[in-house]
């Protein structure tokens, strides 16, 4: 399959990332945009790269992102997962060192809900005994 793209689904919080990967030369495209202008810190793009620099295949295929919902923290999450999930269906010898870096487990922290009768999922009102 030299020009089919392969596609993964990564998702973090309430983002929802779709990946799809090509033969080529390292270029990702995050929502029709450059990934450096969608992700401008530090911190996400390293992150988004974590999969392709723990199994050392930089620059080695092009990234189509789709991604929408939450913020630029849980989208890069899911960014992040969606890359590590098309690489293991790549080649399934890459899941070993994927999983060794925690980079195939789906991050299920999400926010806890408001709780009628608080302010907000834990904090309570003030509390007057007179």
């Amino acid at each position: 399959m030299p020009h089919q793209a392969i596609n993964a689904v990564g998702r973090r919080k309430t983002s929802v990332a779709r990946v799809f990967l090509k033969n080529g030369t390292g270029v990702i495209t995050v929502n029709k945009r450059p990934f450096e202008t969608y992700f401008p810190l530090e911190t996400f793009r390293n992150a988004i790269l974590n999969p392709f620099m723990v199994t050392e295949q930089l620059g080695k295929y092009d990234v189509q992102v789709n991604v929408n919902g939450g913020g630029t923290s849980g989208q890069a999450g899911a960014v992040m997962l969606a890359i590590a999930r098309a690489l293991v269906s790549t080649n399934e010898e890459l899941r070993s060192p994927l999983r060794q870096n925690g980079l195939l487990t789906r991050d299920p922290r999400m926010v806890e809900r408001k709780k009628y009768g608080q302010k907000k999922a834990r904090k309570r009102f003030q509390f007057s005994k007179r």
